[in-house]
């Protein structure tokens, strides 16, 4: 989901630098929820601060967003590459 967030953001970037900054992100997300600071638990109790902070800080989520960034960014470049290939388009 971020990935594809990122690429509306950026369409003419390229899928390596939008699944860097996508992965960035993400861990920087993750890695946020080890701070415990008042303010910050307070905001984690709304339903905002709950899907977009998280609850806690896991390694598998590191995992998870690891493979799937992975996973979309290799479904992006084999389909634009087909794409490209097919109708003769260019892009820079």
């Amino acid at each position: 989901m971020i990935y594809f967030l990122v690429r509306i953001f950026f369409p003419t970037r390229k899928a390596f630098i939008i699944a860097l900054f996508s992965l960035l992100l993400c861990y920087c997300i993750e890695f946020l929820q080890l701070y415990e600071a008042e303010w910050i638990v307070e905001l984690r109790k709304t339903l905002f601060g709950r899907y977009v902070l998280g609850q806690g800080f896991l390694w598998s989520d590191i995992l998870a967003y690891t493979f799937g960034i992975i996973f979309i960014f290799l479904i992006e470049k084999f389909t634009l590459k087909y794409k490209i290939h097919e109708t003769g388009f260019r892009f820079k």
